[in-house]
Formats: structure tokens, sequence, C-alpha cells
């Protein structure tokens, strides 16, 4: 019997029981019009009784029946621990009985022993994983390459269990040595991650234990590549560092994603679209309002996604400023979060709808501090620049409650109001955007 080993080897403890685990055993059994779905692992309507009968001949073996108490339903019936455990069985062009879904049933089963006898096996051990994780000594910082083993790991079981602890462990002490950029804001950033499935064995970045089962052994920072056991992604620090290798276009990309991605305080279209537009368009008429050529700014977009910052969008290319302005605009509308966050936009509607003047901006510098610090700089940075608009007005036509009323939909957006509500808040986005520009000395 395996029990949990109180120092030593703990990066291996897990991966040793995944491979002791008992094989899958299928009953067969040739049943006339079962499901095409289901292969001759399945018994028809049996009972509980007989079932149990039938497993008890190993651990390990499994059979599918139909449920008598609710026919057209389906039970996987799984032998573990000498005792017959019953799951509700269903298909979606896929086999589940929980979260994962397997192309086969022998992988379910496979997946599901695994998972029940290491978490049977090694239950108080699992309990105490996250205490005193190795993430909290080496820090973190983006690097997702693993060492190439120099030559073939031997046959025994124990020298290939270090080697690839071993690759994994030196990798995060690896992460620790790299220094951040100098000129890097440090904008904190929640790791955004997604179930996984990965290729061979792998250890949880953040407590070093093995990633058991065959599929969705865990979880992904899909911007930085952090991979860590479902339940240690709820203890990691939000100190996400995107790395390039992982956020693959610039467009709807969460904006902290993008600038820590480039190491930069501002998104570079943002950077980029207002130098040039300050550059040579800054007398245009009707500026921000006039459209330019939808494809043009779709080619805008699609330059910045493959390019990034070397895009050029200089009058050489594009003569028209109003693509500039259409690519600007687009970029802060593909915004997955909005620049004025969801969180935050009550505050600032709030804020616009008090009457007097001082509360108003008192409610609205409040209101700021509510931003991400990536949202605000981006924020300021372009109130800046629309009140260096504003003071062309004789020949761009355009004023602080002009601009309000382009960007206000634009920087905001209701989080999950009806209709009539966001409707109504139209106007107070307007106001909020002309009270921005209007007083950005003061409020940033």
């Amino acid at each position: 019997m395996h029990t949990a080993p109180k120092s030593g080897i703990f990066p291996v403890f897990l991966y040793i029981l995944q491979f002791v685990t008992d094989n899958p055993l299928a009953l067969i059994f040739q049943v006339e019009n079962r499901p095409k779905y289901y292969g001759r692992e399945y018994h028809g309507m049996i009972s509980r009784e007989e079932t149990d009968q039938l497993l008890s001949v190993a651990e390990g073996s499994y059979l599918i029946r139909e449920s008598q108490r609710q026919p057209g339903t389906y039970t996987l019936a799984l032998r573990f621990g000498n005792q017959t455990r019953n799951f509700r069985l269903f298909y979606d062009g896929k086999h589940f009985v929980g979260e994962k879904r397997f192309e086969s049933i022998h992988d379910l089963v496979t997946d599901g022993l695994i998972t029940l006898y290491i978490e049977t096996k090694a239950a108080e051990y699992i309990s105490k994983m996250t205490i005193n994780p190795i993430y909290e000594h080496v820090g973190y910082t983006t690097l997702n390459r693993e060492p190439a083993l120099k030559k073939k790991p031997p046959a025994t079981l124990w020298q290939p269990l270090k080697l690839f602890a071993y690759s994994q462990l030196t990798s995060l002490v690896r992460r620790a040595t790299l220094k951040e950029s100098e000129r890097a804001p440090k904008y904190e950033k929640v790791h955004n991650f997604k179930v996984h499935t990965f290729r061979g064995p792998h250890w949880c970045e953040y407590c070093a234990n093995f990633m058991w089962g065959l599929i969705a052994q865990g979880v992904k920072c899909a911007d930085c590549g952090l991979n860590v056991h479902k339940q240690c992604s709820k203890m990691v620090p939000n100190d996400c560092k995107p790395d390039l290798k992982h956020v693959k276009k610039v467009y709807s990309c969460d904006l902290t994603t993008l600038v820590k991605a480039h190491n930069t305080k501002r998104p570079m279209v943002v950077d980029m679209c207002i130098r040039e537009i300050e550059a040579r368009g800054l007398k245009s008429e009707g500026l921000y309002r006039i459209s330019g050529f939808s494809d043009l700014i779709e080619d805008v977009k699609l330059a910045f996604d493959r390019d990034g910052e070397k895009a050029d969008i200089s009058g050489n290319v594009y003569e028209d400023i109003n693509v500039i302005t259409g690519a600007l605009k687009l970029y802060f509308r593909d915004l997955p979060i909005p620049v004025i966050t969801y969180d935050a936009y009550p505050r600032f509607i709030e804020a616009a709808k008090l009457t007097d003047p001082d509360e108003r901006l008192e409610a609205l510098h409040e209101a700021l501090k509510q931003l991400p610090p990536a949202h605000c700089e981006t924020l300021r940075y372009l109130m800046a620049h629309l009140k260096r608009v504003t003071q062309n007005e004789k020949d761009n036509l355009m004023n602080a409650e002009n601009l309000g009323i382009v960007f206000g939909p634009t920087l905001m957006r209701a989080p999950d109001l009806d209709a009539m509500t966001a409707l109504n808040d139209i106007r107070y986005q307007r106001q909020v955007l002309e009270l921005l520009i209007k007083n950005e000395d003061i409020l940033f």
C-alpha cells in the first residue's frame, strides 16, 4: 500500500501512484439494439445487484447499463476499492460523467481510476499541496521552455522521474532569475487560466506536484503559459506576465495583458494612432466624427495584429486621417473589457448624475481610482489628446460635447443592463467623457 511521503520525493509521489493504478477491464456482453455510441461493454437493463456480482471479478472492471429506475438514461458501473460505484453517464458527441469529456469510454474509465486511486491514497497529501508552495520561494517571471534532456532517460522508474521533476523545478528557478524590464510598469494582472490537456508528464508550477489524469489534468494561463492544478490556480497571485508567444494579436486582446506583454505603459495602438493624428490631422474637419472606409480600417487592424509596433500607418499608406481615427475607435470597441471597466461603470454614471459641479468632479476622481492602472493611464493619455483636439475646434469643429458623443459608447459599455436602462445611460456616458476631457488636467 502506498502512503504519502513526508518529505524528499514530493514531486514524484503522485506520478508513481498514477502508474500503479489498476487497468480498466471492460466486461463484454452481446446485446441487441444497444445505443450506437456504446460498445460491447453495454449490458442493457440490468439491476444493481446483478451489476455488483458481475464486477466483483476484478478491480478496475466496468460495464454500462440502462437504468431500471429511469429508462433511457445510462449508468457507468465501475469496480474500485472492492465496491461497485455507479455514475450517471452522458453523451453529447463525447462521453462524460463530470466536467471532463472523452472520446471513448475506455479513456473515461482510465482517467476515472487514476483520479479515484490518487485522491483516495493521497487524500491528506493533496489537501496540503498548496501549503508552503515552491512558487512562494522562487517567484515568477515568464519562461515557457523546458530544458532538453542531453541523453535519453534510463529505463528505470526513478531516474526518469527525477529528470522530469528536475526539468520542471529548474524551470521555476530560472523564472526567478529573469529581470523585468526597467520601463515595464508594475501593473497587476490576474492569470487567464483555461482547462488544458497536457501531453506527457507535467508538474504544477505552483506546488511542484505531478498533474495526474489522462486529459484536462490542470489549467494553463492563456497569456503567460503558467501550468498549475485547478485547485492551485485559486492560490496563484495576480502576477501574470504575458508572453508574446501566447499573446497572438493586438485587437480584441485584454488591455492589461497587451501592455504587460509589450512592457509598455499603454497599448502601442493608442500611442501610434494618436501620434499620427496629432502629426497631420488635428485640424481635419469632423475629426473622429467622420468615418474612414471600413475596408481600410480593417487593413490597419490586420497590420497591428500582424506587425505590432512595426505596423506602417503613415500618410504614405493611409492618406485619409479618418482611417486612423477609425482604427483607434475600433480598437477601443473591440476590447473585451472597456477602458472604463464594467466594475467601475456604475461609479462614473452616478458621478455624472450629480448636479453640484464640485461634487461631480470629486466623484469622478474617486471613480478613476477604481480603474486598473493600465486602463487609467490609457484613459489619461486619450483625454489629454482629445483636449488638444478641442483646442483646434475652430478648424476641426469638434468640441468636448461632440467628442463625448463619439467616445461615450466607445469607452463605456453598460454591464448587463436591460435595454431601457442602457438607453438612458447614453446621455450620462456623453457627460462623463465631456467632463473628463474638459477637466483632464485636474482629474488625472
